[in-house]
């Protein structure tokens, strides 16, 4: 992913009508020029809540958008042609199309069946809190609308280890099914944190894995998509990952770029998760994201110490770095949106920066009307293009002051001065080299802020009140 960018191509509320796939190929072109080199693209498949479902709520891993199912044909982004069209007009401009791939949970079943179960405390799901009794769970799935085309695997509760609700009762609580443990290898959170939401799949379960496996190759040879986002790994026994991805990347022998989403602030869980998958993928750099909304919070935040405990900085070439995403929007369950005055320092620390594989969100790039979040693209063009332009060589960081930092990237021809706060504003001298000894360096988002470099090669480079600048040779 040499200087490679990705783009998130989705916020959580994108409407039906807005036919997301088709919007899409529209801005194949602009995307291109503006430097993305793959895009990421949300479940495609069919969701319980049918063409209101984002797709997360998995129904039918099989249809993407071909069957009448859920009372519709078409998912919440259309039809399969389009989803097939939309891949296909992104590779050919050149640019790779990742596919989110959920496997933890199935809802929306279409019939139900008696199990018996325990009652599981849900702060500590190792805790079973009542004793045996038999209830009435939504674990048959037949998928009727599709009649076997592609599979005729038929789920049933043996299959999952658990779910959240019994008919019989109308209780919503976690159950644990009879003769069954939740999977190991997951996130300890809740004492396990292997029950997420649904029917959650039993990955000890060998028919279960079959089923996902094959899925999961038929999904990859039918939409020829280039890569994959992972959906909930903290959730999915890290075994399953580790023996899958290997074989996935020798039976299909192309670069398939894999990256998870193991949502937690800590950096050291995420070690321990890639320590275990064998390194095998890339992860999402969430404590990065976190600590970029503790500096926009706080402005006693220690600005110099931004990267520290963060993937990026302890696994750089297994970091996906990001400023917000679909999850932490205004009003989703990990709500933790970045405020507008800081999103161009984040998008300076992940787009102008050595180390990482940074991805633009969506709602930062378009806009998200429902939330009212402005379009941030005419930022974003500019530092596309700084990146393209000056993202190579040397990179000499001056974070030698708690809410002043700086960095230079270099190479024998181009120079380029990055300075920005948290808090007040000021001047750090930066070396950009003795070849530009009298030359005179502009911030590039204000013309009228210019620095004169000294005879030394180090200029003084200026930064207002909860600001950033980037200076290019004028």
């Amino acid at each position: 992913m040499e200087n490679g960018v990705l783009l998130q191509g989705f916020h959580w509320y994108i409407k039906p009508e807005e036919k997301l796939w088709k919007q899409l190929q529209e801005k194949v072109k602009s995307y291109k020029e503006m430097g993305f080199s793959a895009i990421w693209l949300p479940p495609a498949y069919k969701g319980v809540g049918g063409i209101h479902d984002n797709g997360y709520g998995v129904y039918d891993l099989y249809d993407l958008g071909e069957f009448n199912q859920k009372g519709s044909i078409e998912t919440k982004y259309g039809t399969k042609e389009d989803y097939l069209a939309c891949i296909q007009a992104f590779q050919k401009a050149g640019i790779d199309v990742y596919g989110d791939i959920v496997l933890n949970h199935k809802m929306g079943a279409d019939g139900t069946e008696i199990v018996n179960a325990k009652e599981v405390n849900r702060q500590n799901t190792n805790e079973i809190i009542s004793g045996d009794e038999q209830i009435k769970v939504y674990t048959l799935f037949t998928f009727p609308g599709r009649n076997k085309k592609y599979s005729d695997f038929i789920w049933h509760w043996y299959h999952f280890d658990g779910i959240d609700y019994d008919e019989k009762t109308h209780r919503n609580t976690i159950f644990l099914f009879d003769q069954k443990s939740w999977d190991q290898e997951v996130d300890d959170e809740n004492g396990n944190y292997d029950y997420l939401m649904g029917a959650d799949l039993d990955f000890g379960n060998e028919e279960t894995v079959q089923e996902v496996t094959s899925w999961l190759y038929w999904y990859i040879n039918f939409t020829k998509i280039n890569g994959l986002r992972l959906d909930a790994v903290k959730h999915i026994p890290a075994s399953f990952y580790k023996n899958l991805l290997p074989k996935i990347y020798h039976d299909f022998n192309k670069e398939l770029f894999t990256v998870g989403e193991y949502w937690h602030g800590d950096v050291y869980h995420l070690e321990k998760y890639l320590k275990e998958v064998n390194f095998e993928m890339s992860l999402f750099d969430v404590p990065l994201h976190y600590h970029f909304y503790d500096a926009s919070h706080n402005e006693n935040y220690d600005f110099s110490h931004i990267f520290d405990q963060t993937l990026v900085s302890m696994y750089p070439s297994n970091a996906v770095t990001f400023v917000d995403n679909h999850d932490t929007e205004p009003s989703q369950s990990l709500a933790s949106f970045i405020p507008d005055w800081f999103k161009g320092h984040a998008y300076c620390l992940t787009l102008l920066r050595k180390a990482g594989y940074p991805c633009v969100f969506y709602g930062d790039l378009e806009g998200i009307d429902y939330e009212n979040v402005s379009s941030k693209k005419e930022m974003l063009q500019q530092l596309l293009s700084l990146r393209k332009q000056y993202n190579e060589g040397n990179q000499e960081d001056y974070f030698d002051y708690p809410h002043l930092i700086g960095w230079i990237r270099r190479t024998q021809t181009k120079a380029m001065a990055i300075i920005m706060t948290n808090s007040n504003g000021g001047i750090k001298s930066m070396y950009v080299g003795k070849e530009y000894s009298h030359c005179y360096y502009v911030n590039v988002f204000n013309g009228y802020q210019r620095v004169l470099i000294n005879e030394d090669g180090y200029g003084d480079f200026y930064c207002e009140d909860k600001n950033f600048a980037v200076y290019v040779k004028e």
